[in-house]
């Protein structure tokens, strides 16, 4: 029987600056953490296979990635290739601001997503689209984002739950649970829910991550993945905190 507490993964684009700087050493601290998992958004010139493995001899997973993104002008084969080799079975995807527009837009937005989901399937792999706030706006009374959700039956979700929240006009664990069954991935940030403010380290903010954990499908959730757009604390301390939250609450699990 699957654990219904899932793994504990961070994004690396959290600590983006530092790994410009020495990549390696980012790693090393995040295993150090305790992190089961990771999410590159860049591999800093490493090949996917040396990524991978060092990942891999660090004790931890690559849990998912937003590296190669796919898009309408990439060679889906070529992306496709590079996420089989991080080991993993899932493409990442996502929209601006200006494909949520208006409808016109939209309907747009929906015919690439559906597009992509088609191109992948050749090679046994799903689209999973992440999210920022503008996906929940609304256009003509309902909500962007459940235009494409119910247009796209066969696209995935890593739902970003702070971005879901649109700064406390939506409910994320609403959000979350209306697509439980297609998320298999998320996005745990924390902070004040006000535009333009840095993040903080997950517990301390204004998100009610118990409500979200309970809106998950404990069946097909596999990774719950920090990821801290900004801090004005040290980052590796916030990230180091969010942990320490999410495991001691049994929300999620960790090697410490």
């Amino acid at each position: 029987m699957k654990n219904t507490i899932p793994p504990i993964s961070v994004q690396l684009y959290s600590v983006r600056e530092a790994s410009t700087k020495d990549f390696d050493q980012v790693l090393d601290l995040i295993a150090k953490i305790g992190f089961k998992g990771v999410e590159p958004f860049n591999l800093f010139f490493k090949s996917p296979a040396d990524f991978k493995k060092q990942v891999n001899d660090l004790g931890m997973e690559v849990s998912s990635t937003h590296f190669p993104w796919a898009n309408r002008s990439r060679d889906i084969g070529k992306v496709a290739d590079i996420v089989n080799t991080l080991g993993l079975s899932r493409v990442p995807g996502g929209f601006g601001p200006d494909d949520f527009k208006d409808m016109d837009t939209l309907k747009r937005t929906i015919d690439s997503t559906q597009h992509l989901v088609d191109a992948l399937k050749p090679y046994d792999m799903t689209l999973f689209l992440h999210n920022h706030y503008w996906e929940f706006q609304p256009i003509d009374g309902r909500t962007g984002y459940h235009y494409l959700q119910d247009a796209v039956p066969d696209v995935e979700f890593e739902i970003d739950t702070y971005w879901a929240a649109n700064f406390g006009n939506n409910d994320p664990a609403a959000e979350v649970a209306r697509v439980r069954e297609r998320t298999p991935l998320a996005h745990i940030k924390d902070g004040p829910l006000i535009r333009d403010q840095p993040h903080v380290a997950v517990g301390s903010g204004a998100m009610d991550f118990e409500a979200i954990f309970a809106a998950v499908d404990p069946e097909v959730f596999e990774w719950a993945v920090v990821e801290l757009d900004n801090c004005a604390t040290d980052m590796f301390t916030a990230l180091a905190l969010s942990y320490k939250f999410l495991t001691e609450n049994n929300m999620a699990t960790g090697n410490g």
